[in-house]
């Protein structure tokens, strides 16, 4: 129960990482964590978000971040950086249109080009579960824009 507490204690405490800080003012981001929950009506069975406040081992969970532009000028090759809380794990078919690390922001790409040490003096190609960071670089949001951006994850 202490990793669940943790884990709610990480998701309150999401940081972005801005590649514009010119823009860091204009540029409005918010951040929300749900949990893809499966409910039946009528025999059937459909997926419900439910706000993150009490989450288990397996719960699938869906970080999305809001971005609008308030300023006057475009906001030219906006960058948002999310970091995996370590009780998550990058959900398998959680990819996206967006850049994975496994080493914590030092180095970026497509997951399938990542490597990750193999605990033998060797390397391994890194997994969905290496994953220690996702981001993506928006090429302009113009004044008055705004999208969303999201990744999916399990609760270790």
């Amino acid at each position: 129960m202490n990793r669940i507490r943790i884990l709610l204690a990480a998701l309150a405490g999401i940081t972005f990482g801005l590649a514009t800080p010119a823009l860091a003012g204009e540029v409005q981001l918010a951040s929300e964590v749900k949990v893809d929950r499966v409910v039946r009506e009528d025999g059937r069975e459909r997926h419900v978000l439910v706000p993150a406040t009490r989450v288990f081992p397996g719960d699938r969970l869906v970080f999305s971040t809001r971005y609008r532009n308030g300023g006057a000028r475009p906001a030219e090759h906006f960058v948002v950086t999310n970091p995996l809380p370590a009780a998550v794990r990058l959900a398998d078919d959680g990819f996206g249109t967006f850049e994975a690390s496994v080493d914590g922001g030092r180095n970026w790409g497509a997951l399938a080009a990542l490597v990750v040490p193999d605990g033998k003096g060797g390397s391994r190609p890194a997994q969905a579960a290496d994953v220690t960071q996702v981001r993506w670089v928006i090429a302009a949001i113009p004044p008055g824009g705004d999208g969303v951006v999201e990744y999916h994850a399990v609760v270790r």
